[in-house]
């Protein structure tokens, strides 16, 4: 039988999952969820450690302690200057659920294992997909990122975590059918958005970068658009083609060719599609169809034009050729005109090794 320690705790008996009840060195308790009871012997005993190196610290290098919560306001200032209000209200959903429970505790004792365990929790209570998963990951680790680069800590505990498998190699694009059902839906019920959705469709831009579009970005005489702020970090250039273009054409007005280049019906800048886009979807009869497959039809009609990968992953702006890949299969004739290169060269040897006769070239 393992003996008892002070500050252990098996709260359901027979559980397996163990806490521990530790007080800091300015006098406030804890109970922190950790796991096997192996774990929670360790983690208690650093704590302790923890606790008795702050109280040999000279009082004016103690200093105040940095909260996880203060780190997290820190991340989101990052944020709106790095990539967009958008971007930065997505990120704020995340650190609101993270911080129920971390935002209140000390940034240097929250440990790699302290982030497993709430991933883990949260991904069988609320049902996560491997992909949801990975963006709550994301967003702990770009926490710690942040304070490292600040000089506010000095290690990130989230940078060790092994992301999981999204498996995302089932690709929804739109047929023609479909896109005619969907244009005759928004034309009827939502025309003011009919250029949104058509140059979503005919440039593949992420939602971030297309609702972020200002009009100094867009060249109608050059027919190209320069994104700055892209997910990869790297300017992007996406050439239009001729209903993207005259997408943008019917936008640009001489009351609106300054400032964000989607509006909302109240003239204000377009921050999300959702409002309208899935109701459309719906009234469609369309399934399965997210406004980011979008961007799935846009890449998917390129590779079945014939345009080689890299140049896919150049207009999509990906950072590895092996995003771009999941499209490969789709190009059924390329991939045959490349193994039929083989025949020409060696078609004789090849019959005649099995049929013992030579072809006839015809």
């Amino acid at each position: 039988m393992c003996g008892r320690v002070q500050g252990l705790i098996e709260r359901v008996p027979g559980s397996g999952v163990w806490w521990i009840r530790w007080t800091d060195h300015l006098g406030k308790r804890h109970l922190e969820k950790v796991g096997r009871r192996s774990d929670a012997i360790s983690l208690l005993a650093k704590r302790r450690h923890e606790k008795l190196l702050r109280k040999k610290l000279p009082e004016r290098l103690q200093g105040s302690v940095v909260t996880f919560g203060d780190l997290s306001k820190d991340t989101l200032a990052h944020s709106r200057e790095e990539n967009g209000e958008r971007s930065t209200a997505e990120l704020a959903l995340k650190l609101a659920i993270i911080g129920q429970e971390f935002d209140s505790r000390p940034a240097d004792g929250i440990t790699k294992q302290d982030i497993q365990n709430w991933l883990m929790e949260r991904t069988d209570e609320r049902e996560w997909s491997p992909a949801t998963r990975n963006r709550y990951q994301a967003a702990f680790s770009l926490v710690f990122r942040v304070a490292v680069d600040n000089e506010k800590l000095t290690v990130n505990p989230a940078a060790r975590i092994k992301r999981k498998a999204e498996h995302n190699d089932r690709i929804r694009f739109l047929s023609d059918a479909e896109e005619k059902k969907l244009m005759a839906v928004i034309r009827e019920n939502w025309p003011h958005y009919l250029p949104a959705f058509l140059t979503s469709v005919h440039t593949g831009m992420r939602a971030g970068e297309q609702f972020g579009l200002q009009w100094s970005s867009v060249s109608l005489a050059r027919k190209i658009i320069t994104l700055h702020r892209t997910k990869g970090g790297k300017t992007r250039h996406i050439p239009l083609n001729a209903i993207a273009l005259a997408a943008f054409k019917a936008l640009h007005t001489d009351k609106h060719s300054h400032g964000s280049v989607f509006l909302n019906t109240e003239r204000q800048p377009l921050r999300s599609a959702r409002d309208w886009f899935e109701p459309a979807v719906e009234k469609a009869g369309l399934r399965d169809y997210t406004w980011h497959c979008n961007r799935h039809t846009f890449a998917s009609r390129l590779v079945m034009a014939g345009v080689d990968i890299r140049t896919v992953a150049q207009l999509m702006g990906h950072s590895t050729i092996q995003m771009t890949m999941r499209y490969a299969h789709l190009a059924p004739e390329h991939t045959q005109m490349a193994v039929d290169r083989l025949v020409s060269s060696s078609e004789q040897l090849v019959t005649k090794s099995v049929t013992g006769k030579t072809s006839r070239k015809r």
